[in-house]
């Protein structure tokens, strides 16, 4: 259980902000739970524990599905006493219901359109949850500003779709006050989800860019939770997104998610992208599935685009073709050829530019002047701003030169309708429409012409078969740059800033033969049909399921301050070294072989000077020469330099370049422990090196005198890495038949002898000691790369052989908290040093002699 004093420190430290203003609620919603139980502690949640330890009886899972705004419609009563409240059927949150097993039950958090008086927050929150289970989250009016209209809109909302902010006039300044809001905000969120969740049983599912930091504040409180994120916006380039200054803070609230999911493949890249340039993280592909590796954790990441509701649009279709507006809208655009687009009103969907187009295509094909008609549907504006002012003037101003420009008696070419229009009239215009044109310069998916397509396809079953053969054909002329452009192979895809080729486009679409047509309609309705959102949301859930799997069986921390926070998580037999424990395990040891590597276990990776400093020289040398110890430091550096470095250590053995040189004391000569001292290779890998490393700045090459290595730690990460891949192909291919082993480790790629390395190290040592009669009965070895993982694994192997007794101590131990053979864990170089000195001062050192002893190796 965690203090109060520790989760206050925890707000204070920039990630929880106090609600601001916000009054203390008078009553809490119910936590659902079915056996009697204490929830005192829900009184104040910041009371409560991180770890989520207490299993719940429930069986049945549940899902918790938290977005910005409930799917729920509310208006007040003709009375002005109280609200009434039904369901929103157009809400993708409602409407993916469908796609998960029958028997979960679904629970709702998010906010509602309207605003709800505070003395009656109670009772409304009490009604949503009993008729409809749903959770509101009421925020206070300044934060719900700041938040939504401030942080959202004028931010995050430009940012993701490439508006950078090069004035306080174009695009949003960040403001601090304004993500102190947004962080408030997601805390509202989370408190009413810790008050309905049973963390044992319940799945979360997170969508969208408002609730971004909403894992963490979910996280530090349950640390097994499972949960997801769906990203409903597009997710920019890493040159674009690393401008927000509260970057890693996202970054990493996201990743304390299981399953992180994204529209297309280009937006899942660039968080990738950006994992790997801020955070230093690298992702893998196993078995179809992308994973990202964090602190013990892997987060999936799913790449499904979200599809349409084929019922409701169905459903819509066969009252709409019964309806007077459809014959209508035929008698309105009889013998015209209607293109149409429906946008909603923001900088970023590009109407002007399709108006612009459409002008154009008038001017460069002359016949369809007088035929051709654009209708443009804009529905209003979730935004606002002065960048929106702008961009409706220039529309109005557009419509009016080219309808006074190109209009006749009874004819105008553009059609602009800018007021809501509900789906069933929507659906009428995708019935008379030939095609339908969609040019948003950056669109987070754009479900569009999926209505347009299935409307297409069923307006046809009701006319006769005359016209049936002509009906079935639904032509597009989309933007690449937006999400659905991707899954639509028969559209026409364009460039929406180019004006001439989108004219061009626009023209291609209406002209093209009605087989073709045809052809291109029926792969797209295949596609359509099969890939609803019933199809997106079962997917999504299968695979939080998949990754969420194993949760129950690792062993989680939960470490960090503010957005540093994140859930460490391990095998259950993995823990951190008790420094007492292995000083009184030690005091009673009679041989003991130590094996330590050099950078990042005893000298910290990131420090400039590699000199060893005194003090670790004094705690080796005195561990080194107590006789019951064998002391080895196990490097890939050069026998020079660790020679030198260590020179007061007399009895110190050293195994350089990953053993390929060896010594036991400082009086020793070195032994060659490769099977082949003939370095010609070294002609054939070296020149390769050499143009990689002219092709990528900030790379180098380290001559070691049995190896080569190709750094590339000061490379750009993305290039870098990418040249290595290549290079480790590149050489291995070049030196297939030369007696060595190319390897790639953090950010290095290697060639040395075969039959080198520091599993080999260890298992001569032990074999040695077992040999002289003083077989080791406490082993101590720590290390921090990949390089480590192989004397922690022949650890087991020497006990099975007998070169170790199976009553012999091990303390295989890692630097960091990460997945390991080692069984023990250390934080860092400065925990290492302090446990060795602890060691070294329960030794026993002896004056060291110029005579070996006969017992001594």
């Amino acid at each position: 259980m965690m203090s109060r004093s520790y989760t206050n420190l925890l707000d204070l430290a920039s990630g929880n902000f106090p609600v601001m203003g916000q009054p203390r609620e008078k009553k809490r919603l119910p936590r659902v739970m079915t056996v009697p139980g204490v929830i005192s502690e829900l009184d104040d949640d910041q009371a409560n524990s991180v770890a989520s330890d207490v299993p719940s009886s429930i069986i049945q899972d549940r899902i918790i599905i938290v977005a910005n705004q409930l799917p729920v419609k509310a208006k007040r009563r003709p009375d002005n006493k109280g609200w009434s409240f039904s369901w929103d059927d157009d809400s993708l949150l409602l409407q993916l219901k469908d796609g998960l097993p029958e028997e979960m039950e679904v629970l709702y958090v998010g906010s509602l359109k309207v605003d709800v008086d505070p003395s009656e927050q109670d009772d409304v929150s009490q009604l949503l949850l009993d008729r409809f289970k749903c959770v509101p989250a009421f925020l206070p009016p300044d934060i719900l500003t700041k938040f939504y209209h401030g942080f959202c809109k004028q931010h995050l909302w430009p940012l993701f779709h490439y508006m950078l902010p090069f004035s306080a006039n174009h695009g949003g300044r960040f403001y601090r006050s304004l993500w102190e809001a947004y962080v408030a905000a997601n805390k509202i969120f989370s408190q009413r989800v810790i008050e309905v969740i049973n963390p044992e049983d319940d799945y979360v599912w997170i969508h969208d860019y408002h609730l971004m930091v909403l894992p963490t504040f979910l996280r530090r409180r349950f640390n097994r939770l499972r949960m997801g994120f769906f990203l409903h916006s597009p997710f920019p380039s890493s040159e674009i997104y690393r401008t927000l200054p509260v970057r890693e803070e996202i970054l990493k609230a996201l990743l304390n998610s299981d399953l992180i999911g994204f529209h297309t493949f280009d937006y899942a890249r660039h968080f990738l992208s950006c994992c790997s340039r801020m955070l230093g993280l690298e992702y893998q592909s196993k078995r179809g599935y992308i994973g990202l590796e964090y602190y013990g954790r892997t987060i999936g990441i799913k790449i499904m685009p979200v599809g349409i509701h084929m019922a409701q649009i169905e459903s819509v279709l066969r009252l709409a073709d019964k309806e007077w507006r459809v014959g209508e809208l035929k008698q309105q655009f009889e013998g015209k050829t209607v293109l149409l687009g429906v946008d909603d009103m923001d900088v970023f969907k590009g109407v002007n530019l399709k108006l612009l187009a459409m002008e154009q295509m008038l001017k460069q094909h002359p016949k369809w002047q007088g035929r051709a008609v654009l209708v443009q549907i804009a529905n209003p504006a979730r935004g606002r701003g002065q960048d929106l002012e702008e961009i409706q003037a220039e529309i109005t101003a557009s419509c009016k030169r080219i309808n006074e420009t190109f209009g006749q008696p009874g004819y105008e070419p553009i059609v602009f309708i800018d007021r809501p229009v509900s789906l069933s009239e929507r659906v009428a215009y995708y019935s008379v429409a030939e095609c339908v044109v969609v040019t948003a310069v950056r669109d987070g998916m754009n479900l569009t012409p999926y209505e347009y397509i299935v409307c297409r396809q069923g307006v046809s079953e009701s006319e006769s078969s005359s016209e049936s053969s002509g009906s079935k054909k639904s032509m597009l002329v989309v933007s690449e740059f937006i999400g659905c452009s991707p899954s639509l192979s028969g559209a026409i895809r364009v460039n929406p800033w180019n004006i001439e080729t989108t004219a061009e486009a626009m023209n291609e679409a209406i002209s093209m033969a009605d087989a073709e047509k045809q052809l291109r309609h029926e792969k797209h309705y295949r596609y359509v049909s099969s890939h609803d959102v019933a199809f997106w949301s079962r997917s999504f859930f299968q695979d939080m399921e998949r990754t969420c799997k194993d949760h129950f069986r690792r062993r989680c921390w939960g470490i960090g301050l503010s957005f540093g926070f994140r859930v460490v998580a391990l095998d259950p037999n993995f823990r951190k070294l008790s420094i007492d424990h292995i000083v009184s395990v030690y005091l009673r040891s009679k041989n003991r072989a130590i094996l330590l590597d050099y950078d990042g276990t005893v000298m910290p990776q990131t420090s400039h000077n590699k000199t060893p400093s005194s003090e670790v020289i004094s705690i080796i040398n005195t561990l080194s020469s107590d006789i019951k110890n064998t002391v080895f430091v196990v490097s890939g550096r050069g026998r020079d330099s660790l020679a030198q470095w260590f020179s007061p250590c007399k009895k110190l053995g050293i195994a350089a370049e990953h053993g390929y040189f060896m010594r036991w004391s400082a009086n020793d000569n070195w032994e060659v422990c490769g099977q082949n001292s003939e370095f010609g290779w070294k002609e054939i890998a070296e020149p390769v090196m050499k143009l990689y490393t002219e092709a990528t700045d900030g790379s180098s090459i380290e001559t070691k005198e049995s190896a080569l290595v190709w750094h590339h730690r000061d490379a750009d990460p993305g290039f870098g890495s990418s040249q290595a891949k290549e290079m480790l192909d590149h050489l291995e291919s070049v030196l297939a038949n030369e007696p060595v082993t190319v390897k790639s480790g953090q950010f290095i790629v290697e060639v040395k002898p075969q039959g080198v390395s520091k599993g080999v190290v260890a298992e001569k040592i032990f074999t040695t000691l077992a040999e002289s009669g003083r077989q080791a009965d406490f082993v101590l070895c720590i290390g921090d790369d990949r390089s480590d993982e192989e004397m922690f694994e022949i650890i087991s192997s020497a006990i099975s052989s007998g070169v170790l007794s199976s009553n012999t101590s091990v303390f295989a131990c890692t630097v960091g908290q990460k997945p390991s053979k080692a069984k023990y864990y250390l934080d860092d170089p400065a925990e290492v040093v302090n446990m060795l000195e602890s060691l070294a001062e329960a030794s026993d050192p002896e004056p060291f002699s110029d005579t070996r002893s006969e017992d001594s190796i």
